[in-house]
């Protein structure tokens, strides 16, 4: 009775405490009882409390075997990497694929209840797409032109996550469109599939060359097209009635910024008196001033100082209508001539009567257009508006009252 008879009880991964029915040494004497307890993360497998029988066998099976928790779950877009599976004590570590964020435990160990310490962790997509805006260079407006067209390339973008954008969307004016002088602030957003957004802002600036401003001339008038005073502008020239313009008719703005031409202005006519023939006088009106040709036999003629005196209160009006009064009075050889207030000699003056068919013995008026064309003929006195209207009727005159209309010149 107080000799071994069952085998020795081993455990591992526990420990065991027997009782002997009368206390022997041994502890694997017949009717030995002993209870078997697992160490922590170690859960028992079969009896936890056996018996040495008569048959030399323990009443069951034992045996320690090491906690194991279930399987984790595998966080989409990422995974995890554990020290020692899903046994007792493993420590799992979380991580995500390349542009996702982790978002819960960063890991998870096995406990002895068979459960993990954590594990509700998934990986996001928080970070915005990467792209970048175009590089654009400053643009110069085109000869006569304020706009430049511009074009880019639409900006490629990269989701960090998954590489798909959906949506790319321009605060602006698209590629290939003119855009005015100045600087334009244009900025791309684009979006990823989980809605995180990116973006990027970009200036196209367009310069328009541009030369320093000319003035308008004295006693002249500018027109230009365009702006003006950008690079292919034209600008022409001209003067008022009595004016000879001098320099260039026309100044284009060149691609250095600075005019073509010479100077202009507008400089008072020099009629040169002292010419040899009537021919010659008129000529130095042509394409330049109108003539108003009044031939009397005296200066008392009463239609003559009629018609001065009518002439004197509309000088603004001849002006303006680019007109220039000749006076021829008296009989040859006492004849004078005169333009306002220089005299023509008297052989000139009768050449003017001549070449005009005009009688040096009675009233008559002569009127002649920039061409030097007989336009209208009178034999008695007429009121300033008559020969403003007629003159007005004049093809070139229409022109001219458009330009002057514009240059704000008027009586």
């Amino acid at each position: 009775e107080s000799v071994p008879w069952c085998a020795p009880v081993k455990i591992k991964h526990g420990h065991v405490s027997c009782q002997t029915p009368r206390g022997e040494r041994y502890k694997n004497v017949l009717g030995t009882r002993c209870k078997i307890r697992c160490k922590t993360g170690y859960e028992m497998h079969g009896s936890s409390e056996i018996l040495c029988m008569a048959s030399k066998q323990w009443s069951g099976n034992y045996a320690c075997r090491e906690v194991r928790c279930p399987k984790l779950a595998m966080p989409s877009n990422g995974g995890y990497k554990c020290s020692d599976g899903s046994y007792f004590n493993s420590r799992c570590q979380f991580f995500c694929s390349p542009g996702y964020t982790l978002r819960g435990d960063h890991s998870a160990t096995c406990q002895s209840s068979r459960t993990w310490s954590g594990g509700n962790s998934v990986c996001v997509d928080v970070d915005p797409p990467i792209f970048k805006c175009p590089n654009i260079k400053e643009k110069t407006a085109e000869p006569g032109k304020l706009t430049a067209k511009v074009t880019w390339d639409t900006p490629e973008g990269k989701d960090t996550a998954d590489g798909i954008l959906t949506d790319v969307i321009l605060k602006g004016k698209p590629s290939g469109s003119h855009f005015p002088e100045g600087n334009h602030k244009l900025s791309y957003t684009v979006f990823d599939r989980a809605e995180n957004k990116a973006t990027c802002r970009f200036n196209v600036r367009v310069r328009v060359r541009r030369c320093t401003p000319l003035s308008v001339p004295d006693n002249g008038w500018m027109k230009c097209d365009s702006a003006g005073d950008n690079y292919g502008a034209t600008c022409e020239f001209r003067c008022l009635g009595g004016y000879e313009l001098r320099g260039s008719a026309a100044r284009v703005c060149q691609f250095n910024m600075e005019w073509s031409g010479l100077e202009t202005s507008c400089a008072p006519m020099n009629i040169n008196v002292g010419v040899r023939s009537a021919a010659a006088l008129l000529d130095q009106f042509y394409e330049k001033r109108r003539v108003l040709i009044i031939s009397a036999p005296s200066a008392a003629n009463h239609y003559y100082r009629f018609q001065m005196t009518n002439l004197q209160h509309a000088q603004c009006g001849l002006d303006l209508r680019h007109v220039t009064v000749i006076e021829l009075v008296g009989v040859y050889p006492a004849q004078i001539g005169r333009i306002r207030h220089r005299l023509i000699p008297p052989g000139l003056a009768l050449q003017l009567r001549l070449l005009l068919q005009l009688s040096q013995n009675s009233f008559s008026m002569v009127l002649l257009d920039k061409q030097g064309v007989d336009k209208q003929r009178y034999t008695f006195p007429i009121t300033a508006a008559e020969i403003f209207t007629t003159i007005d009727t004049f093809p070139l005159r229409t022109e001219e009252a458009i330009l002057q209309k514009e240059a704000g010149q008027s009586c």
